[in-house]
């Protein structure tokens, strides 16, 4: 016997419901940092010493007629915070802006500053909440033993995930307790 159909809430229509099936041996694990990322040049520091100095120990793989670099960033995303106050200080509106390099986002936030229309229509001077910003890239790396994982480093932690061997998640701990940035 199939699965019985379900009636969608918006749209009214008849549709079957597919099952997620539970894959065996992926795992993930987070690391919660203590103070995180002050600023995007201490963030993309630490992604870039993870890029170009491959201290996971990384390798070069092959895969679909093509070589692949040991680490291989797959999603970045920059969000920027604003507020608008009155010239009584009282906040009158807000607003965020998601770039996806690190190179939009500070451009766009430059643009958001001086988008005198966008300030006239909040009534309120814009003020950039670097504070409440948020950071996070996703990297692909291949271990030497074979194996494809992922890690996420957002402003205030970093995830390892979709691997099997938990070696990996070690020299991943490691690699973290040895950066004084990561603890």
């Amino acid at each position: 016997m199939g699965t019985p159909p379900v009636r969608d809430r918006i749209t009214g229509r008849l549709s079957v419901m597919t099952h997620f099936r539970q894959r065996t041996g992926t795992k993930s694990a987070t690391h919660l940092l203590k103070h995180p990322f002050p600023d995007l040049g201490a963030f993309t520091a630490i992604v870039q010493t993870l890029r170009l100095k491959n201290p996971l120990g990384c390798t070069s793989y092959y895969a679909q007629r093509r070589n692949f670099q040991p680490v291989i960033p797959v999603r970045e995303r920059y969000t920027a915070k604003f507020v608008y106050l009155d010239a009584n200080g009282k906040q009158v509106g807000t607003g965020s802006e998601v770039y996806d390099s690190a190179g939009g986002y500070e451009t766009g936030i430059a643009s958001m500053i001086s988008n005198l229309a966008n300030i006239a229509s909040h009534r309120g001077k814009i003020v950039h909440r670097k504070d409440a910003d948020l950071f996070s890239v996703t990297l692909k790396c291949h271990d030497a033993d074979g194996e494809l994982y992922f890690i996420s480093l957002a402003r205030d932690r970093i995830t390892i995930s979709s691997y099997t061997d938990n070696t990996i998640r070690k020299k991943v701990e490691e690699w973290t307790d040895s950066v004084p940035a990561l603890s």
